[in-house]
């Protein structure tokens, strides 16, 4: 006969385990029609996601080793971090971007060549326990001033439905990453291990990562800062980088 008390123990490691090895372990790699991608998945109501783009100076981090240093100076620390929207040659962002409230940048509706005017474009903002993703005549529609936000494009996944303008015959393969949100509060961001279609992208979002709405963020300079999963990706110099951070003292 087990006793009852470790009977109880047992039980509740049982039913606690998939919650704490998720909170352990927010990234995986997973497998998905073929391709390998890393995902990440995080709940705004308990986890710190915010964006980061230069130091007190003015000097854009520009790699996830600079920006964790910076942190550790405030006795914070890094828990993951990905590039965050596209950039100009100074490394800095080509639309909205709004950080700790502060708009650094104005939202960019103009027409123009590349991914970024790829139209609908979107946004990917953070306002406390909330986050979304949305197009971007719709995110000025609603007059959102989230304490977070990038602008990037094209939008993946869009009311739960692929863009339009990207189609399964697609034949563009890259190395790609986005981001994504489902309930008001899941952020799920995802790169691809290898090079993929932006079909193929989206149809991570919509099918596997159950996200109505998802926004890429950029391809072929797409690294991630992955501490669980050892990995940190140095690739070469960037803009803005989202980032997930905890208090250490």
């Amino acid at each position: 006969m087990i006793p009852l008390r470790r009977l109880l123990c047992l039980a509740l490691l049982l039913f606690a385990s998939p919650a704490a090895a998720a909170a352990r372990n927010p990234c995986q790699d997973i497998e998905d029609a073929g391709a390998s991608y890393t995902v990440c998945v995080f709940d705004t109501r308990s986890d710190s996601i915010r964006l980061f783009l230069a130091d007190a100076k003015d000097e854009v981090y520009g790699s996830f080793s600079a920006l964790d240093a910076a942190l550790a100076q405030r006795n914070e620390k890094l828990l993951f971090a990905m590039n965050a929207g596209m950039y100009d040659e100074r490394r800095r962002p080509v639309g909205l971007y709004v950080e700790g409230g502060h708009v650094e940048k104005s939202a960019n509706t103009n027409s123009g060549a590349g991914n970024f005017h790829m139209k609908p474009n979107g946004i990917f903002w953070v306002e406390g326990a909330r986050a979304g993703v949305a197009e971007t005549q719709r995110f000025l529609k609603e007059r959102l001033h989230p304490a977070y936000a990038t602008q990037s494009g094209p939008m993946l996944v869009i009311g739960g439905r692929i863009n339009p303008r990207i189609h399964d015959t697609g034949t563009s393969m890259k190395i790609r990453n986005g981001v994504g949100v489902r309930d008001g509060h899941v952020v799920a961001f995802a790169i691809a291990n290898q090079p993929v279609t932006f079909h193929a992208f989206a149809q991570l979002f919509r099918e596997r990562l159950k996200c109505p709405d998802a926004l890429f963020l950029d391809g072929s300079i797409s690294a991630l800062y992955a501490p669980t999963l050892a990995r940190h990706d140095r690739f070469r110099p960037m803009g803005p980088i989202v980032g997930v951070v905890e208090r250490t003292r």
